[in-house]
């Protein structure tokens, strides 16, 4: 019976679209800043840990994009993603600073972006603030846009290598 609880809890941050606007709104007029950022999320790493855990202290909520298995071949290659949709899902969802997680199949998160209406945009060190999708939006609606340095050393890029690479 508890783990079926813990299983509903992290289900519950799951949100779907027709969700995200409305939860979003709640709270914000709760008076709680939320904080958005998107990505792959593939093999969940330091460095991925350590970046979502700065983004959420940039405010009280923290939403992730999550791209889907689809969106993610398309932008990695045919060899990815390496983990399933529900494992990346539920992997987040299992971080306590994690406030919900929603899936998009864009190549970019323009749309859920728009949707969410965040007041904090973040994304890695290696973009410039205006190079970031959702920019425009975001600032337009008197929200701020962030960027968070990389961790050195951490990319699932380079633990699939690894992986690859390693003596039978």
């Amino acid at each position: 019976m508890e783990s079926a609880t813990k299983l509903q809890q992290l289900s519950a941050k799951l949100l779907a679209w027709s969700d995200i606007r409305s939860t979003v709104a709640s709270w914000q007029q709760g008076g709680e800043k939320v904080v958005f950022t998107n990505g792959c999320f593939d093999i969940l790493h330091y460095g991925h840990l350590h970046y979502l855990a700065e983004a959420s202290d940039l405010g009280d909520r923290l939403v992730i994009g999550l791209n889907s298995d689809a969106s993610v071949k398309q932008l990695k290659g045919q060899h990815r993603p390496i983990h399933d949709l529900k494992t990346r899902q539920m992997m987040l969802a299992s971080l306590d600073f994690v406030d919900a997680v929603i899936i998009f199949e864009e190549d970019t998160p323009a749309r859920l972006i728009e949707a969410v209406l965040p007041d904090v945009l973040v994304k890695g060190g290696d973009y410039k603030p205006e190079d970031i999708v959702g920019y425009h939006t975001v600032v337009h609606n008197g929200g701020q846009v962030a960027t968070l340095a990389f961790i050195e050393g951490y990319s699932t890029t380079s633990i699939e290598q690894k992986i690859r690479n390693r003596p039978a």
